[in-house]
């Protein structure tokens, strides 16, 4: 027993005497000592000497300050309509035993989240269909925490938007304007305003990174961003410095599998397409496609022409009593053109047609046995059964 207490007094004196030898080396070289941490009395006050003033004066960087003050005053112009949405899904969960053999279901309640944008003084709110597809409750926050019910006016799954509205509310909500898409140019500022991560009122910025970009055959051209955007922030408007909706956020391109976080690749619906299916749907209840009456071969083809683009359709049938029957596209030909623009794939035209409004006398250009020839159809609604 003796000789165990003498082995611990020993330990404790060479911990001391190491202590002390390690503080006069310290105290000869300047710094602190070991046990200066430990004497030190907390209550003792500090001196210190702050920084009297900036660096600079804003009369020196009158650029930067003036784009300081216009992005908040352009933030708080806009926040005001932008709300965040909360969704309840109800869905059947799988219940098993101890072995792992399914017993049965129960069910379970999905959280949600995402963002949307108000568009008139009644309180109808764009957003996208994603977001509230199958939820079978949905509470919209505006900027000032006030809550509220909803009801679903319409929406159009295959472009990602949808319209719900505000019930229950009273008076004149903030709505925003839509600028027009056909205009957003690469290099131009933009703002993305939403709820990403449940984190409300979040204001990023960037620019317009590229236009008519597509990631599939089957989907409408998008507006890519590097604006900061992560999951929440899907439904919210992607703004232009006048405060105007050039397009509704609606996707990450995340590039590796399962990173669902920003890399400088956002996703944004035009504001043109969603401005129209907006239209459709208070009018007539749900989207309206246009329809010119032909069927062409997915296959591009190639043709020599001066018209800006060597990438035609070719026409394979024509729908008898059709826009392009009466138009005279006949089979053979080969539409160069439609509208104003010309297109770089076979579904990007059969996009076009979809999206031009009913009614309206579009001009089409073709090659007709190697000769141009120009045309005018008058856009029909597509029928259901199409």
């Amino acid at each position: 027993m003796i000789d165990h207490i003498r082995r611990i007094l020993l330990v404790v004196v060479i911990f001391v005497a190491s202590g002390w030898l390690y503080q006069q080396w310290q105290s000869r070289q300047g710094g602190p000592g070991l046990f200066d941490f430990i004497q030190r009395d907390g209550s003792k006050p500090e001196s210190f000497t702050p920084a009297a003033s900036a660096k600079l004066d804003p009369a020196q960087i009158p650029g930067l300050a003036r784009i300081s003050d216009e992005s908040a005053a352009l933030a708080a112009a806009v926040l005001p309509a932008v709300v965040s949405i909360d969704t309840a899904t109800i869905n059947r969960v799988p219940v098993r035993d101890i072995f792992g053999f399914l017993r049965g279901y129960r069910s379970g309640i999905s959280p949600g989240l995402g963002s949307g944008v108000i568009v008139s003084k009644e309180g109808h709110i764009i957003t996208n269909y994603h977001v509230i597809k199958g939820a079978s409750q949905i509470k919209i926050t505006t900027n000032d925490r006030k809550s509220y019910r909803t009801e679903v006016i319409g929406a159009d799954p295959q472009l990602d938007i949808a319209v719900i509205k505000i019930v229950g509310g009273e008076g004149e909500f903030p709505a925003l304007a839509f600028a027009n898409s056909d205009e957003a140019r690469p290099g131009q500022w933009v703002f993305a305003v939403g709820n990403p991560f449940g984190l409300t009122g979040t204001v990023t910025q960037g620019i317009i990174s590229a236009t008519q970009r597509r990631f599939s055959d089957n989907a409408n051209s998008l507006l890519q961003t590097d604006t900061v955007i992560n999951p929440g922030n899907s439904g919210g408007p992607l703004v232009n410095i006048r405060g105007e909706i050039l397009g509704i956020n609606v996707a990450i391109y995340t590039g590796a599998q399962n990173h669902q976080a920003w890399q400088g690749v956002g996703l944004a619906v035009p504001a043109n397409d969603v401005k129209r299916t907006l239209e459709s749907i208070m009018n007539r209840g749900a989207p309206v496609f246009g329809f010119l009456g032909i069927q062409v071969n997915p296959e591009p083809v190639g043709v020599d022409s001066t018209l800006g683009s060597s990438v035609g359709a070719l026409v394979e049938k024509v729908t008898p009593g059709s826009p392009a029957a009466e138009a005279g596209l006949q089979e053979g030909d080969v539409i160069m053109r439609f509208g104003s623009r010309a297109f770089g794939s076979v579904d990007e035209l059969l996009l076009l047609i979809a999206k031009t409004r009913p009614g309206q006398d579009v001009p089409i250009v073709v090659v007709r046995n190697g000769t141009i020839t120009n045309l005018k159809a008058r856009i029909a609604t597509r029928p259901a059964a199409n």
